[in-house]
């Protein structure tokens, strides 16, 4: 098919031309004496994008799974009790990895489309009058449903009640692309992955970790080697790493976290939320409704689409990639056949944006959603031409 393929899926993104021509290098030396010279800013700048002073960020060659079991295993010791919310495929993998780690996990059941159950999270916490409750788990920003939830309030509900409890926060689709403040939401463990708002091929895990957490690490007993953040502080301290790093992605990374602070992370920020904003006006205007149930849930990063009754969201998102090239995000688990998701994060800009709803009311015509052509593109237009930045 001539053309290129339009990728609106929440993850990979687009990986940006300056990103791809720093990963087009030779293989190099990575024990080489002036190694060190690239490294240590990197880490430095990273510390940036999550938003911490005081923390450390490693770099793992995984994905963000792997920073999920890094996150666990280095502050935890098995039967630890751990609080979670499930109200998305992804905070159901979480859970699931904390089951098979041997961990003692207490999860709420929540509706898809709502985020973190505030009320229940306080009730149950407040109860743990012997804090035996060591991990709070929050998924940031759920992909499945495209709904964000308030991580400060969580952290306004541990220290309100002088609970001890580590936070650990499931910014994959989020860090780098919505608010994120780690120091001061109180984060201990903040997990990313390269192939989201970094903008790169999948390949890092990316782990920012408080000293509360590091500390927590004396005493976990949980098993690892290859995501021992020990190892990591050692040989991060002169700019080096304990096995062979991801060197070309690191090349990449360097050159995103570049762009992202060229841009300013504000304005980052209110590009993604002005883009997620153009695409919801769109949707409203076909006349469809969202996965997420409340406008304080809407992501930035992902908004995920119901389609009507008797339609099959799956064939949607097939028929936009064989018949336009258009790759849309399927429902996953629960909500499959029922939504398809469009990703808005990363590199982007608003022809792409309106690209990506023009193919989408096509193929949603094509099969047999009753739509106005061109309804959700105007929406949209008119939305980003009256909030075009000074």
């Amino acid at each position: 098919m001539p053309g290129r393929n339009f990728l609106f899926i929440p993850g990979p993104t687009n990986i940006p031309e300056r990103v791809r021509r720093a990963m087009n290098v030779p293989l190099e030396d990575h024990r080489r004496i002036d190694y060190p010279q690239s490294v240590l800013p990197l880490f430095e700048d990273l510390k940036k994008v999550f938003g911490t002073q005081d923390g450390k960020v490693f770099i793992f060659p995984s994905s963000g799974t792997g920073g999920w079991e890094a996150a666990i295993t280095n502050t935890l010791s098995p039967g630890d009790r751990v609080l979670h919310a499930r109200y998305g495929q992804f905070c159901h993998l979480w859970a699931e990895m904390c089951r098979r780690l041997g961990l003692d996990i207490e999860v709420l059941e929540c509706e898809w489309g709502t985020g973190i159950p505030l009320d229940q999270y306080r009730e149950i916490l407040a109860a743990d009058r012997a804090h035996a409750i060591k991990a709070v788990l929050v998924t940031h920003n759920e992909t499945a449903t495209g709904v964000t939830s308030d991580i400060q309030a969580v952290r306004h509900i541990l220290d309100e009640l002088r609970h001890p409890a580590l936070l650990y926060v499931d910014g994959v689709s989020s860090i780098g692309c919505i608010e994120f403040k780690m120091d001061q939401w109180g984060v201990d463990l903040a997990v990313a992955g390269s192939q989201k708002g970094f903008m790169l091929p999948t390949g890092l895990g990316i782990v920012g970790v408080s000293q509360k957490a590091l500390a927590a690490g004396k005493t976990a007993t949980l098993r690892r080697a290859y995501f021992e953040f020990q190892d990591m502080l050692k040989m991060n301290e002169g700019g080096w790493f304990p096995y062979t790093p991801a060197m070309t992605l690191i090349h990449g990374l360097r050159e995103s976290i570049n762009m992202l602070l060229e841009e300013g992370l504000p304005n980052v920020y209110a590009r993604h939320h002005r883009f997620g904003e153009a695409v919801r006006r769109g949707v409203a205007a076909w006349g469809l409704a969202l996965c997420a149930k409340h406008p304080r849930w809407y992501s930035d990063t992902v908004t995920t689409i119901c389609v009507p009754d008797g339609v099959d969201s799956a064939k949607v998102v097939n028929h936009a990639y064989q018949r336009y090239n258009l790759s849309l995000g399927a429902g996953l688990a629960q909500l499959a056949g029922k939504v398809f998701r469009i990703g808005h994060l990363g590199d982007l800009n608003e022809i792409m944006v309106l690209s990506a709803l023009a193919g989408t009311e096509m193929a949603l015509r094509d099969c047999g959603v009753e739509i106005t052509l061109g309804s959700g593109v105007a929406a949209a237009q008119v939305f980003l031409r009256s909030t075009f930045p000074a």
